[in-house]
């Protein structure tokens, strides 16, 4: 199906139909049904319920040699062709068909109002309608709907919620139509309805579909121990059904009842280890229950063995979102980023300002203070030891790294400058084209990242240092916007040569020493990119879970001595990598749950 057709250079639907509904009446005097046809269609494109095209679309329906053959359905077809034929095949009473292509419209594009014209509310049509031909157009409507569907989205779906309505008072013992209705009432409307309509179903004929849709629309309603009951009826027809059984365990998360879900999720996957829904919702919930990564490093490796599991993404992608690293990049808490938002907080900053700091921060973190507020002024007044500007070989003896070689600050004095000079124009569009996005999880970043895969390699590293600047500049998520840089900069780097095999790489290499540099966002951007190489890589597990470990190690050992700004968001990183020791990821709760300061 097409959309092609349509008028360049003007923006008003409306006018764009009235255009062409013109052309159609010109086409009309002069004998060419077909093109006047044409260009109603295309009519109906733009404004799918002016009063004038369905008017003008009557009269060439009712012309001799007119009818639905002005609109073949011959491939491909165009959407309006299919509308067209939809309310021409509706004027002859023909309703069944005209429903039919209406929900492929609809389909095909969901955001257009194909069916807000009157038939389509008229009970006398609803009642002529084959009821078991409506509910198989229905079950196909709503497989492509979004479980509620946003309210802006819901206006051209609620034609159809009308036509169900009628169908239903005419037929009120069918329990197809209550059922597949309760289905689409769940995403459109009130609940409370679609509830009514699958236990009328139940109670007219006991069925699995009758009992699921019960159990969905109360879930929808949060009536957590009806949908337990109904899905336990459905159960008793199809005591094997997987997705049931695991849609039972995540009502038991959402209930408040986790240590009751598992249960479920075992019997399912006793049936099938590698269920496409239990395997998934088993990992999310097991990670949600110990915190342990491998679980959901388990269901990357399911899903990159599958990657049209829909749902094994999805479960991914929520859990992701709720934890730092997984799905998103930690807000800085340096000192002098709590400086910059306070100062932005009460209006001040313009014209830079002068702050005094004790010791030396993460140079990104005063490269974001700079940027944020041209002309300021720091003064470093100290340096602790451990000391932050040195890389971690130089200060402690032990570990897996022993030299560091490429750098991207150097120091002169307190003061530190780029050691690398800037990437090129493209590099820098490159990566401002995916700077500031969250990822869905890190297995989809690492994906997204290999767009940088043919970029230099010192265009990346220039990219760290001299990061692209916003599209819309905004002094208060500039310190985010930089580390957003930085961490696709790096995702870019962890594609270097991808035909060199991971230990002794160069993108190893230069992660590695990256990681173990002076502290810097650089360092903590460099450890995301290689816990995403272990996410997606299960032979760099246990190397890279060294290397997390140990990076996390000397920042706690300096902190013993010092403040560290950037240790939160190592133990945030070694609780997010597959293979780290329980120990380790112990050691990284201690620290995060310390209280501020």
């Amino acid at each position: 199906m097409t959309e092609a057709h349509r008028h360049e250079g003007v923006t008003d639907p409306r006018l764009e139909a009235e255009g062409e509904l013109g052309m159609a009446r010109l086409a009309l005097d002069d004998g060419e049904l077909r093109h006047a046809a044409d260009h109603v269609a295309r009519a109906l494109v733009h404004a799918p319920a002016l009063p004038e095209a369905h008017e003008l679309l009557a009269l060439l329906a009712a012309r001799p040699d007119g009818g639905p053959e002005l609109y073949p359905l011959e491939q491909p077809v165009f959407l309006g062709t299919v509308v067209a034929r939809a309310h021409v095949l509706a004027g002859r009473g023909e309703y069944g068909e005209a429903v039919g292509l209406l929900v492929s419209a609809q389909c095909h594009e969901p955001r257009g109002a194909w069916a807000d014209v009157p038939w389509m509310h008229d009970p006398s049509a609803a009642a002529r309608l084959d009821p078991d031909d409506l509910a198989m157009r229905v079950v196909r409507l709503v497989t492509g709907l979004n479980d509620p569907v946003p309210e802006d989205e819901r206006p051209p779906l609620l034609p159809y919620a009308a036509l169900l309505r009628a169908a239903v008072a005419a037929h009120p013992g069918h329990a197809g139509l209550l059922w597949t209705g309760s289905m689409l009432l769940r995403r459109i409307a009130d609940p409370a309805e679609a509830v009514e309509f699958a236990a009328r179903a139940e109670a007219v004929e006991p069925s699995f579909n009758a009992a699921m849709a019960l159990g969905y629309a109360h879930r929808a309603a949060r009536q957590w121990d009806l949908a337990e009951q109904a899905w336990r009826r459905a159960l008793a027809f199809d005591p094997g059904n997987t997705a049931l059984l695991t849609d039972i365990g995540e009502l038991m998360a959402s209930a408040g009842r986790p240590d009751e879900a598992m249960p479920w999720l075992e019997r399912a996957l006793e049936l099938d280890p590698d269920d496409p829904s239990a395997f998934p919702t088993a990992c999310g919930m097991r990670f949600d229950r110990d915190g342990d990564p491998a679980h959901l490093a388990a269901l990357a490796d399911h899903l990159r063995a599958r990657p049209d599991n829909a749902h094994a993404d999805r479960v991914l992608t929520n859990v992701s979102q709720r934890h730092y690293w997984l799905g998103h990049v930690p807000r800085p808490s340096e000192a002098v980023v709590n400086v910059l938002r306070q100062m932005l907080a009460e209006g001040g900053g313009t014209g830079g300002a002068a702050l005094t700091l004790s010791a030396p921060e993460p140079p990104s973190a005063l490269l974001a203070f700079d940027r944020a507020l041209p002309g300021s002024t720091v003064d470093i007044t100290g340096v602790p030891e451990p000391d932050p500007r040195r890389t971690v070989p130089e200060v402690f003896a032990e570990g897996p790294v022993r030299t560091v070689r490429h750098r991207v600050w150097e120091y002169d004095g307190v003061t530190a400058h780029p050691a690398v000079p800037p990437p090129s124009p493209e590099a820098l569009r490159a990566v401002q084209a995916m700077a500031g996005h969250r990822w869905r999880h890190l297995p989809g970043a690492y994906d997204d990242a290999v767009r940088l895969a043919e970029t230099d390699l010192d265009d990346l590293l220039g990219v760290l240092v001299h990061p692209p600047a916003q599209p819309e500049p905004d002094p208060a998520t500039l310190p985010e916007w930089i580390r957003s840089a930085q961490a696709w900069a790096c995702l870019g780097i962890a594609h270097h040569r991808p035909d060199e095999p991971w230990e002794g790489s160069r993108r190893r290499a230069v992660l590695v020493d990256l990681a173990y540099g002076p502290e810097d966002w650089t360092g903590e951007a460099a450890l995301l990119a290689l816990v995403a190489v272990a996410w997606t890589h299960p032979e760099a597990r246990a190397d890279v879970a060294a290397l997390v470990s140990w990076r996390f190690l000397a920042a706690l050992r300096a902190g013993r001595d010092r403040a560290v700004p950037v240790l939160d968001s190592l133990a945030l990183l070694v609780r997010v990598t597959p293979d780290v020791h329980p120990d380790m990821r112990g050691l990284a709760a201690e620290v995060l749950e310390e209280p501020a300061g």
